[in-house]
């Protein structure tokens, strides 16, 4: 196996530590580290220098990892990575997939797309530093696909959206032409929209299991139960993830990004802390009114802006506590010296 193959850039080979091999982790359990490396696939432990209590620096799916044996050493520098804070009401980030080249948003055409729910997505994709594309699976069942992918359109500013059907083939190709030689992507979206059915689709087999879907909406039950780094036949990368009940903000990254519309009037404005509402000379209220922006697009940039306001509060109320326990620990272990001047 060449490294090149899973995504090996010699941007890395600086960050390498000396004696030390490269490896790609392709899943991460129980503890340990599966990775594909020149010399094919193997079982790692990673060093206990790699747990982070933080949830950031410690070894997730796309990642690249310095070997010496059987033991993980290193975490080489991410070119991108798509986290979310864990969920629940902790402020700690998951990295969800790293060293990714596209997030390939998915949702279904069985049912009801929800446009708010991709933007978040979206918002997330975007401050990863890889590119967004929405795919919305299940074109079998749905009665005008063209609409429906303009609806979505509508809202995915800058992105490109495609609708693909793993049961008849329609629109995988598009999808293969993204993912070349070297190039991964990280499929993520809530659970039962076909992602699982996607990856064996674009695989040409049985990578992750699937079940029918529901009579009732057309719906997939959750299955992928852990994420995981694929390698394609036409030499891309899909990293298959859970359904995801929560996808929190870590940050505010991509939100602007993903609201561009309104971020652009926004910064038209006549005073620079207008709240975008009653106040003379607001761009946003001006389009809104005359019909140019759809006020859901407001109400859903304000949420995320407010969101990502409050977790930065948090992460940051989280270092203080961090740092407030490792100055006590200092002083403890400062007033233990026996041969400390009194």
């Amino acid at each position: 196996m060449h490294l090149s193959d899973i995504g090996w850039s010699p941007e890395f080979l600086e960050h390498l530590p000396p004696g030390a091999s490269p490896a790609r982790v392709a899943r991460v359990d129980r503890g340990r580290l599966t990775v594909l490396s020149a010399d094919g696939e193997r079982r790692v432990h990673p060093a206990a220098a790699l747990h982070d209590p933080d949830g950031v620096d410690t070894p997730a799916v796309g990642d690249w990892v310095a070997l010496r044996g059987e033991l993980a050493v290193a975490l080489l520098p991410r070119r991108s990575a798509f986290t979310r804070t864990v969920a629940g009401r902790r402020s700690a980030a998951q990295v969800v997939a790293a060293n990714l080249d596209l997030v390939l948003v998915v949702d279904a055409l069985a049912g009801t797309t929800r446009a708010r729910r991709v933007e978040r997505y979206l918002a997330v994709a975007w401050g990863s530093g890889a590119t967004p594309v929405v795919v919305l699976t299940k074109a079998d069942l749905c009665d005008d696909v063209p609409a429906a992918v303009a609806a979505v359109a509508e809202d995915a500013v800058g992105v490109e959206v495609l609708a693909v059907s793993a049961r008849t083939g329609e629109g995988l190709d598009a999808v293969r032409a993204l993912l070349g030689e070297g190039r991964t992507a990280a499929m993520v979206g809530p659970s039962g929209v076909g992602k699982s059915s996607l990856a064996n689709a674009l695989a040409g087999r049985e990578v992750a299991p699937t079940q029918d879907v529901r009579a009732a909406d057309g719906r997939g039950r959750h299955t992928t139960t852990s994420r995981e780094l694929h390698l394609l036949p036409g030499g891309g990368l899909l990293v298959d993830t859970p359904g995801m009940r929560e996808l929190g903000l870590y940050d505010d990254e991509g939100v602007d990004t993903a609201y561009a519309d309104v971020a652009e009037l926004a910064s038209e404005c006549r005073f620079r802390d207008c709240a975008h509402r009653t106040e003379p000379g607001c761009a946003v209220a001006a389009a809104i009114d005359d019909g140019r922006l759809d006020p859901a697009r407001l109400l859903g940039w304000r949420k995320l802006q407010a969101e990502a306001h409050r977790q930065a509060l948090r992460s940051d109320a989280r270092a203080r506590a961090a740092e407030h326990q490792r100055a006590k620990a200092l002083h403890r272990a400062y007033r233990s010296q026996p041969n400390r001047v009194r």
